[in-house]
């Protein structure tokens, strides 16, 4: 069976993307070229940032159509992060805001890629 490795953003501007992810997630990506980066989460995924313009085979596809998902521990540490992005600058659709499953906010990158950070109802 398959073991998901990564995930592929692709950005317009690989060193502006580069820039928002290392603050935002206050970790260096890893230059593999000077076209992609990647950004290691957990023990056994990374985010990968694409040159859009350097895609094989091309790609029409830009930000917004699909959604990073990114689980926390509990309301006290999500409304933390959420106010040390909100300082960094970064651009929110959604403010903390409880749904169904949980407390949640929704932030956009300079492409227009969604992260959703969350925590769990118990």
């Amino acid at each position: 069976m398959f073991k998901i490795d990564s995930f592929v953003l692709y950005v317009e501007d690989i060193e502006i993307s580069n820039k928002f992810y290392t603050e935002t997630f206050e970790c260096e990506g890893l230059v593999l070229s000077p076209t992609f980066v990647s950004f290691p989460l957990g023990t056994s995924v990374t985010i990968e940032l694409k040159q859009l313009a350097q895609v094989s085979p091309s790609a029409n596809t830009t930000g917004g159509g699909t959604e990073l998902s990114l689980m926390v521990e509990g309301s006290k540490t999500l409304r933390n992060l959420y106010e040390q992005w909100e300082k960094k600058g970064v651009k929110f659709l959604q403010i903390p805001t409880e749904l169904v499953f949980g407390l949640t906010f929704v932030a956009i990158d300079p492409d227009g890629h969604r992260i959703r950070v969350f925590t769990q109802n118990k």
